[in-house]
């Protein structure tokens, strides 16, 4: 499925994109707030600038998925991988990254304030280059202050 094809859907009043295969789409500034997209794939996809406000992406396949500026605030991101995405300058205010795969990830300029971060895989030096981790409970469970 096309990135169009889940536009129009989603413009109809569809939001239930469950385990749809989105390789390499192309969702760029998509407006996909509160859509369900709990464990489709995403591999590759460009999602840059869009947004996904409220969404549930759990367990969802972001991997080398182009995220940069993307609204992802208050959305699901539990058990999600995230291998290799790009989430320069992303709203993670408030996301559940709880157990998410965030190997090799680009955090840079990412806002992680308040994000749920417990047993995420991320390094210091990932968590290091965002914006604010402010409020965010690490992944050793500790909280940010």
């Amino acid at each position: 499925m096309n990135g169009q094809e889940i536009i129009k859907r989603y413009e109809a009043g569809e939001r239930d994109f469950r385990w749809f295969n989105l390789t390499e789409a192309d969702l760029n500034r998509a407006h996909l707030s509160q859509a369900n997209l709990a464990s489709a794939d995403l591999h590759m996809a460009n999602l840059v600038g869009a947004n996904l406000s409220g969404a549930n992406l759990e367990w969802a396949i972001l991997s080398w998925t182009n995220l940069s500026r993307a609204n992802l605030e208050a959305a699901n991101l539990r058990m999600a991988n995230l291998t290799g995405a790009n989430l320069t300058g992303a709203n993670l205010k408030e996301a559940n990254l709880r157990v998410a795969d965030l190997r090799w990830a680009v955090l840079t300029e990412a806002d992680l304030q308040g994000a749920d971060l417990v047993m995420a895989d991320a390094s210091d030096e990932q968590l290091a280059q965002a914006a604010s981790l402010e409020g965010a409970t690490m992944p050793d469970g500790t909280l940010h202050e």
